[in-house]
């Protein structure tokens, strides 16, 4: 993944939730679906690399687990989303997997961060125009 603009210089994850992703990654390798074993390969190159902070030190507009976020494609599409644990997922009432190509692309990022991210129809540009934090916790016993 290409980064255009990154608020921060890299991911900022909470501390409990970057446990929780390193768990829920070490999963990629069993993946069928092609195109998130790459989007989750290419988020756990990124955990390498993120500011991993406390509860109370994490900015509020930064994406984590059950944050609803807004983003714009440069091809034209706009797009508001919860982002949720897998066993939440529920693509009728916008939740969105974090172990879905669009979840893993966004993990992380900031409001206003741009980035391009390959999906299966190709890369896009994707701008992250909001990001709403609902202040509810994950269930960290719950990953598997």
């Amino acid at each position: 993944m290409k980064i255009k603009n990154m608020k921060y210089g890299s991911l900022v994850i909470e501390k409990r939730e970057y446990v929780v992703l390193k768990k829920l990654m070490n999963l990629s390798g069993y993946y069928k679906d092609a195109t998130l074993a790459k989007s989750v390969r290419k988020l756990v190159g990124e955990l390498d690399a993120a500011q991993i902070l406390d509860e109370n030190e994490m900015p509020d507009d930064v994406i984590r687990f059950n944050s609803i976020i807004r983003i714009i494609s440069d091809k034209g599409w706009e797009k508001s989303f919860q982002l949720v644990m897998p066993t939440e997922s529920d693509v009728r009432n916008n939740k969105i997997s974090i172990l879905t190509p669009m979840g893993a692309a966004v993990m992380g990022y900031a409001e206003g961060d741009t980035v391009i991210w390959e999906f299966p129809l190709g890369e896009q540009k994707l701008t992250i125009q909001s990001v709403e934090q609902q202040n509810k916790h994950i269930n960290v016993n719950m990953v598997l």
